[in-house]
C-alpha cells in the first residue's frame, strides 16, 4: 500500500506542472543558500556611501541602509530562514509523533491524560507565548528552532494518534503483540513506519507555518541577531524605507510568499497522493 501511494505521489508530479515548478523554486533555494558563500560581496560588510542604491549588475537586489548587498544577505537569510524552518519542523514531528504514537497505541487514562493537555496547550495563544519564551532566552538559531519546534508539535501529535489508533488493529501489529514483541518494537518497527506518508504530509506543511513563524518574529526584531540576516529581519530592517526604496522589502517579501506558498502546495500534492480519500466527492 505505501509503495502505490509512492508511486503515486511520483506521477503526481510528474503530470503536475505547478507541483513541478514548486519543487523547481524550492529546489532553486536551497541551492542558493548552500551556494551563499560563493557571492561576490560579503553580506555584513558596510559601506555607507553606497546606502539605499537601486538593483543594478553590480548589485542584483541593490544595496540596503548600510550599504551591504542586499543579494548576498538574501542568500544567506535562505539559509537562516529554510535552516530554522526544517529543523524546527524535525524538531515538532519527532516530538509529536512519538506523543501521538504513545497516546494512540496504549489508550485509556494516558491518551485522555496527553490528548486533554494537548487541547489545552493548543487553546493558549503559541505566538505570545514565543515572544515570552525569545525575551528571556538568548537569540539565536538554536533558540528559535526549539521555541518553535517545543510549540508546534500538538497538532502532528493528534494526526498520529488517530492513524495509530487505526494502524494498531491490523494483523501484523496484533500478531507482534501475540508474539511477544516489546511495545517500544512494536510501536517503532510497526506502527511509524506505516504512517510515515500521514507524517511526510503534516510535515510538509507544518514547515510553511515555522518558516512564516520565524518570519513573523524576525520581522518584530525577535529572531536572529544582527548584523545577521534572515528574510524576515530583512523586512523588519525594509520597512523604515518603503517610500524610499520598496525593492528592500519587495525582494524578501517575495522569497517567503514563494517559499511558503511551495511547501503549502506539495503538502497539498502529498496529501492528495497518500490519503486518496480526501479528493472524494
Amino acid at each position: 500500500m505505501n509503495r502505490m501511494r509512492w508511486t503515486l505521489l511520483v506521477s503526481q508530479l510528474r503530470t503536475q506542472k505547478s507541483a513541478l515548478i514548486a519543487l523547481i523554486i524550492l529546489g532553486i533555494y536551497v541551492l542558493a543558500a548552500l551556494a551563499a558563500p560563493l557571492a561576490p560581496h560579503d553580506p555584513n560588510t558596510i559601506h555607507l556611501d553606497e546606502r539605499l542604491l537601486p538593483p543594478s549588475g553590480q548589485h542584483w537586489f541593490g544595496t540596503d541602509d548600510n550599504g551591504r548587498d542586499y543579494f548576498a544577505r538574501a542568500l544567506y537569510g535562505a539559509r537562516v530562514s529554510l535552516s530554522v524552518g526544517i529543523l524546527a519542523m524535525l524538531v515538532s514531528v519527532t516530538i509529536g509523533t512519538i506523543i501521538g504514537a504513545i497516546s494512540g497505541y496504549f489508550g485509556g487514562k494516558l491518551d485522555t491524560f496527553l490528548m486533554r493537555s494537548i487541547d489545552i496547550g493548543m487553546s493558549l495563544p503559541s505566538f505570545f507565548l514565543m515572544l515570552i519564551l525569545n525575551a528571556y532566552l538568548k537569540p539565536g538559531v538554536v533558540t528559535i528552532v526549539l521555541i518553535i519546534g517545543l510549540l508546534s508539535w500538538m497538532s502532528i501529535s493528534r494526526i498520529v494518534r488517530a492513524e495509530t489508533i487505526s494502524v494498531k488493529e491490523r494483523e501484523y501489529v496484533l500478531y507482534a503483540r501475540v508474539s511477544g514483541q516489546s511495545t517500544f518494537r512494536i510501536i517503532f518497527r510497526h506502527i511509524i513506519p506505516s504512517i510515515v506518508p500521514t507524517i511526510v504530509v503534516a510535515a510538509t506543511l507544518n514547515i510553511a507555518g515555522v518558516i512564516m513563524m520565524e518570519s513573523s518574529l524576525s520581522f518584530l526584531g525577535l529572531g536572529i541577531s544582527p548584523p545577521d540576516a534572515s528574510w524576515g529581519s530583512m523586512l523588519n530592517n525594509a520597512k523604515g524605507y518603503i517610500g524610499e526604496n520598496p525593492t528592500l522589502a519587495l525582494f524578501p517579501g517575495l522569497l517567503i510568499l514563494t517559499t511558503v506558498l511551495a511547501f503549502n502546495y506539495l503538502g497539498d500534492v502529498f496529501r492528495a497522493a497518500f490519503e486518496p480519500k480526501v479528493n472524494r466527492r
